[in-house]
């Protein structure tokens, strides 16, 4: 089969996101298993020089939208086997960000269209396209809409992944023809309690809808997580399913990490020591014995539970821990955090943005990991946490209660806690901690959550066998 994956980043170009993960591994793995597998993305002023130089310019186009005609140039660029399109147009995309642009309805939509125009110029016929979140929702629609009497488009088939419903391009509704050039008789299609929303288009029109974990497939049918969507949803539950995101085991591998301090593995996981001693030593933490060294590395944003963390710092304190935070986000969190690492010298250290080598130097040198997130699609930092042997500590929710079990049952890889309630997460944290002083307890758990297989090879069986059943393959 052929597939084109299109997406608004990806590893290693640029990412903002767990999504950019997602299409720089998923789409790999499928090659590995025989498929011809393509990816698209915008061709970002973001994207550093030195892997710009290394694209071929290939051809030019110009994309139709609404009355506008505009130009888009196509690079491509080989990354481990993979083949990647860059759509550029500098007007859109020669930016400095992704996304949270006033004309960012506009752009997208443009990248949409010009996704299915390039397949005009390019020497890839794919039987799947696979979108991607709001940003790629519109291509099913403009399939649909625009191309399906043109025999080269006829047979092509969509699949629309949520990785977070709570974005879904909502607009003014007047983009819908003005921007989006669709017809009035195709209006309703993007229409949505008098919003024009690009997510909604994509969940009538693509052939399957998934999204990253068979929890969060549950939890979209629920008013509380589907941020006004679950009715819809639930009208085509038949053609939904949750597939769990798996992580790159070549990027994330304790035993040949270039960025961390002391390789190791789950044999021999004496290295782990020496990795916390460089994550304490750089960023200032008390090497003093004995305590409990705890990670996060998250999006400083309500819904990751840093509510529950603000409520419950001052006792966390208390206990024999130490709290090494990365991360960026709302300012009322930035600004709590630096407080608090000023109030908690030696104890609390928090990195504001994001520093992909600190964070493996956090993965490798924490014991334990805390993601008390109130929605958690799927979360990676988990399963990249387990893979270095910091032992989880999360709320179940989402992919997280697809990934972490408590060491109380059978099969536990880590600690978990159910009521977003900040005493229940530190009673999950109080449970960690006594484990982690029992060192005839501590060091088979930590072994046991390395052993843990989060890479892709299930999910992408699972992706294609989804592909198979759409094309009747």
């Amino acid at each position: 089969m052929n597939i084109l994956f299109a997406t608004s980043e990806a590893v290693p170009f640029v990412k903002s996101g767990g999504l950019a993960d997602v299409a720089g591994s998923l789409t790999r793995a499928v090659r590995n298993r025989g498929h011809a597998c393509r990816v698209v993305l915008p061709l970002y002023d973001d994207i550093p020089k030195q892997i710009r130089a290394g694209m071929k310019f290939i051809t030019y186009f110009n994309t139709p939208l609404a009355w506008r005609n505009q130009y888009c140039g196509v690079f491509e660029k080989t990354e481990k086997g993979v083949k990647y399109y860059f759509l550029d147009n500098e007007y859109y995309f020669k930016r400095s960000g992704l996304y949270g642009f006033f004309d960012d309805g506009e752009r997208f939509a443009f990248f949409s269209r010009a996704v299915l125009e390039m397949l005009n110029y390019i020497d890839f016929a794919p039987d799947i396209i696979h979108c991607n979140d709001w940003q790629t929702a519109l291509i099913p629609v403009y399939l649909d809409v625009f191309y399906r009497c043109d025999k080269k488009f006829r047979q092509i088939k969509t699949v629309f992944t949520i990785h977070n419903v709570q974005y879904q391009g909502a607009f003014d509704q007047n983009i819908a023809q003005d921007v989006l050039g669709l017809p009035e008789s195709a209006g309703n299609v993007v229409e949505f309690n008098g919003l024009c929303n690009f997510m909604k288009g994509a969940i009538e029109q693509s052939g399957a809808l998934t999204t990253v974990s068979p929890t969060y497939a549950g939890e979209l049918l629920d008013p509380w997580f589907a941020h006004g969507l679950d009715a819809l949803i639930k009208s085509k539950k038949c053609k939904l399913r949750g597939i769990l995101n798996g992580i790159d085991t070549q990027i994330y591998d304790p035993s040949a990490d270039p960025d961390i301090a002391k390789n190791y593995t789950a044999r021999s996981i004496q290295g782990k020591a020496k990795n916390k001693t460089a994550l304490q030593k750089l960023m200032q933490l008390s090497p003093t014995p004995g305590r409990m060294l705890i990670g996060m590395v998250t999006r400083l944003v309500s819904h990751k539970g840093l509510d529950l963390v603000k409520l419950a710092l001052d006792r966390l304190m208390e206990m024999p821990v130490q709290l090494a935070i990365l991360g960026s986000g709302d300012a009322q969190y930035e600004e709590f955090f630096r407080e608090a690492s000023s109030k908690y010298e030696g104890r609390l250290s928090v990195c504001l943005g994001f520093d992909h080598t600190l964070s493996h130097k956090i993965y490798a040198g924490a014991d334990a990991f805390l993601m008390p997130s109130r929605s958690e699609p799927c979360g990676l930092s988990q399963m990249i946490a387990m893979r270095y042997g910091a032992l989880p500590i999360v709320r179940l929710t989402g992919g997280l209660a697809d990934s972490v079990s408590d060491f109380g049952g059978e099969n536990g890889n880590g600690y978990t806690f159910l009521t977003y309630n900040e005493n229940d997460m530190l009673d999950a944290i109080g449970r960690a901690l006594n484990d982690y002083k029992n060192k005839d307890i501590w060091p088979g758990r930590v072994k046991t959550a390395m052993q843990c297989d989060f890479s892709w090879g299930l999910s992408a069986g699972k992706y294609i066998d989804l592909y198979k059943q759409l094309t009747g393959n």
